[in-house]
């Protein structure tokens, strides 16, 4: 009987190992479940800002900025991937600034930078549970804003009121941008202004983080960015304030496409050739139409002798924009400082003089194409700097000139309702069509159809009203 009790006792135990084996397995599932949403929900908790950003021929590249002390995980539409380090955490030492040294500051970047490659053709893709816009083949609507942050400089006594949205306006820019649904979002430059600390007793922008670490990025861009970075990926220029004696840490850090190599990251002053210098690249954007995007940050504003540096610089990357622009029939120049634009300047007695476009970047066009000054294939050029909206069109043969500056930084001078005759932003071009607004507010780049390099361009007002429209295409360009 024994013999007999032990045989059932084990055929039992036989029997019943499989349910034991499978209520095992389901545990462990349930658990592993439970583990993951915890540490997704962990990771989003530590999520500072999440975009895209398009890069050279088109790459997609997804970058997360966190607190956590190691990178999320990215899925692109069913594969999960860990996003690599860009940048560290950690404060970089003092170095010499456009203010002086009590002025300045370390930057004190306590945050991790991350990123990982889309694939082409990628249909969904998130971190942490939060969604990441995806390139599209041929975008339709692109949507155009530029120097967009708060100026706090102490040289110019320019303190603007950051605490008030209707003095400093890109957040409400960004939110009705957003409410657009562009398919790409560009940038033409000048992100973070909030160079030295608000004066004691300013109520208009007390509190305000200063100097050029993760603190002011954040709440000079990425915070009021938000809805227009969740919106779709952006093509980012460099500006003059990204440059090396100002926020280029953070420019290299956050922005700019390229992989982030040490000696190019501002961080050292005697690597600022390295820093403030970047190649021209090209992004496709489908239907025969592609933007060149060029790195003008560290131009200057009188011409340049043949002999700077700077010149020999800016000639070698003229001729590969040059190459670059024979990649498509339509080419889009992007870049900071307009060239055939105007500036205003407002003198102390009355009035306001009207100043050209950037004479040093002119002074290398032109001894490569004297009287255009670009490639034919360059139809379009769109610039900052100056923070107005600018539309100028040309009875001669120059590309129409698009400004965007007008993204919520202090408004410029306007410029005067009606040129003189003889006002040119260069010595060969005749001005056809010329109109302008200090007014804050974006720009939108409509396309005809999903086959064509028409445009349809329209300028609008931080609440999302009508300014200007203008029809662009290769062989005619005109405005209302």
């Amino acid at each position: 009987m024994l013999e007999s009790a032990i045989s059932s006792t084990i055929a039992m135990a036989i029997s019943t190992f499989p349910i034991l084996l499978f209520l095992s397995a389901c545990s462990t599932v349930s658990l592993t479940k439970s583990t993951n949403a915890a540490q997704v929900q962990a990771d989003a908790a530590q999520i500072q800002a999440a975009w895209v950003v398009i890069g050279e021929q088109g790459q997609a590249v997804a970058r997360v900025i966190t607190r956590a002390a190691v990178c999320p995980v990215m899925q692109q539409d069913d594969t999960e991937l860990p996003m690599q380090v860009r940048a560290a955490s950690g404060t970089v030492a003092q170095r010499t600034t456009l203010s002086s040294t009590a002025d300045s500051k370390p930057s004190e970047f306590p945050v991790l930078t991350c990123e990982a490659q889309l694939k082409s053709g990628v249909i969904s893709a998130s971190v942490a549970g939060k969604p990441l816009p995806v390139p599209k083949p041929v975008p339709l609507k692109i949507l155009v804003v530029g120097d967009s942050g708060c100026r706090m400089k102490l040289a110019d006594n320019a303190f603007q009121s950051c605490n008030d949205v209707d003095k400093w306006a890109f957040s409400t820019v960004a939110k009705t941008a957003a409410g657009f649904a562009p398919d790409l979002v560009i940038h033409v430059g000048d992100y973070q202004y909030r160079e030295n600390p608000c004066p004691a007793g300013n109520a208009t922008c007390a509190g305000s983080p200063w100097g050029f670490g993760w603190d002011t990025w954040q709440a000079d861009f990425f915070t009021p960015a938000a809805p227009l970075l969740a919106a779709a990926p952006w093509v980012m220029a460099r500006g003059n304030h990204e440059s090396c004696a100002r926020a280029g840490q953070g420019w290299w850090r956050f922005m700019d496409p390229r992989a982030l190599q040490q000696g190019r990251d501002c961080n050292v002053e005697n690597d600022d050739m390295q820093g403030d210098y970047s190649a021209p690249y090209a992004v496709p954007l489908g239907a025969g139409a592609q933007l060149i995007v060029f790195d003008s940050s560290k131009t200057s504003a009188k011409p340049l002798a043949k002999t700077d540096s700077a010149y020999s610089i800016y000639s070698a990357q003229f001729k590969a924009v040059d190459h670059l622009a024979e990649q498509a029939e339509f080419s889009i120049f992007l870049e900071h400082h307009p060239i055939l634009g105007f500036a205003p300047e407002k003198k102390n007695t009355s009035g306001v003089e009207v100043k050209p476009g950037n004479l040093a970047l002119q002074s290398v066009l032109q001894d490569q194409h004297p009287q255009r000054l670009f490639a034919p294939n360059v139809q379009l050029l769109l610039a900052g700097h100056v923070h107005l909206f600018e539309a100028i069109t040309f009875d001669t043969d120059h590309p129409m000139q698009l400004v965007s500056g007008n993204g919520g930084s202090s408004p410029d001078v306007d410029l005067p309702a009606k040129l003189s005759p003889q006002a040119t932003p260069f010595v060969n071009a005749k001005v056809a069509h010329f109109n302008s607004t200090s007014q804050s507010g974006f720009m939108t780049m409509e396309r005809a159809s999903v086959t064509a390099t028409d445009w349809v361009v329209k300028a609008w007002d931080k609440n999302g009203v009508l300014m200007t429209t203008c029809s662009v295409s290769k062989l005619k360009k005109e405005c209302s």
